[in-house]
């Protein structure tokens, strides 16, 4: 039964980054890739840490350093539109 529930978080981790290897012509697919990813991790922590009984303080830390990552992907999102119209990576130039 354990066997199954680790590999519910393994095949979640190797979709999303199916996903952020494959698509890569938005930004907005690519952080909403890198979020599923950081939820599969999660998945994968809470599930072994229940599983040794340990505290689950560690995943409190991990879920704010996620928020805050997703966060700042928000906001290069929102500027990276402002300034070139669209998040399309072969809109703008980087030099």
């Amino acid at each position: 039964m354990m066997i199954f529930m680790l590999m519910i978080p393994m095949f979640m981790f190797i979709m999303g980054s199916l996903i952020f290897v494959f698509k890569y012509k938005h930004l907005l697919i690519i952080l909403l890739s890198l979020e599923f990813i950081i939820l599969s991790i999660f998945f994968f922590l809470f599930i072994f840490l229940s599983f040794i009984d340990y505290e689950l303080y560690m995943l409190m830390v991990f879920l704010v350093f996620s928020v805050c990552e997703g966060a700042l992907g928000l906001s290069i999102l929102v500027s990276m539109i402002r300034t070139y119209g669209s998040d399309y990576f072969q809109s703008f130039n980087l030099l």
